[in-house]
C-alpha cells in the first residue's frame, strides 16, 4: 500500500519539527519553597505534651492547646516531674500527710531554676504547671498533687486531657 503525497508530507513535517519537552524550573523551586515554609510554619504552631504510653488520659472538649510547662505526670505505679522520679503511688497514698513532701522538693528545685523575673509578688503565684494523670488514678491522689502544687507556688494548675474527637461527640449525641 503506498502512501498518499499528503501522509508523506506530514511524516515529513513532523521529523522537522521534534523538540525535546522542558520543564520551567524556576516555577518549581518556587513551589517548593512555599511548601517548606508552610510546614514550617505549621509544625512550629503544635506544642503537645510528652505522651507516655504508661497514662491514658482522659477526654475532653478542650480548646486551647498546651503551652510549654513543668509536667507531673501521674500512673498507677509513680510520679514523676519531667520524666524524674519523685516516688511511687503506694508511697503518696500511704503518706497521712495533705501533701506529698517529695514533689514538693522537686517543684521547689524547678523554681529555682527559674530566671529572677518573679520578683514581683503577684506573678510569682502564676507559675504554671500541668498534670497529666492516668484517668485511673484515685481522686485521693490527684487532689494531694494539686494540693502540693499549690502549695509549691505552681498555682496556675492545668490537667492535660485527650480532645475529644468529632466523631465521637456524633455518637453520644446519638445515644
Amino acid at each position: 500500500m503506498s502512501e498518499s503525497r499528503r501522509t508523506k508530507r506530514m511524516i515529513r513535517h513532523h521529523k522537522r519539527e521534534k523538540t525535546a519537552a522542558s520543564l520551567n524550573m524556576v516555577s518549581l523551586m518556587d513551589i517548593f519553597t512555599i511548601l517548606v515554609f508552610f510546614l514550617l510554619v505549621t509544625s512550629s504552631e503544635s506544642e503537645a505534651l510528652p505522651t507516655p504510653k504508661a497514662i491514658k488520659l482522659p477526654e475532653s472538649t478542650a480548646e486551647k492547646m498546651p503551652k510549654q510547662t513543668i509536667v507531673v505526670m501521674v500512673n498507677n505505679k509513680d510520679i514523676r516531674v519531667n520524666g524524674e522520679l519523685v516516688m511511687s503511688v503506694k508511697q503518696a497514698l500511704n503518706n497521712r500527710s495533705a501533701t506529698i513532701r517529695p514533689l514538693s522538693a522537686m517543684l521547689k528545685k524547678y523554681k529555682k531554676r527559674e530566671p529572677g523575673k518573679h520578683k514581683n509578688t503577684s506573678k510569682s503565684k502564676k507559675r504554671p504547671v500541668t498534670i497529666m494523670g492516668d484517668k485511673k488514678i484515685p481522686y485521693k491522689l490527684l487532689k494531694k498533687i494539686m494540693l502540693t502544687c499549690a502549695q509549691s507556688d505552681f498555682n496556675n494548675i492545668s490537667l492535660a486531657v485527650v480532645k475529644k474527637s468529632a466523631t465521637t461527640d456524633d455518637k453520644q449525641g446519638a445515644k
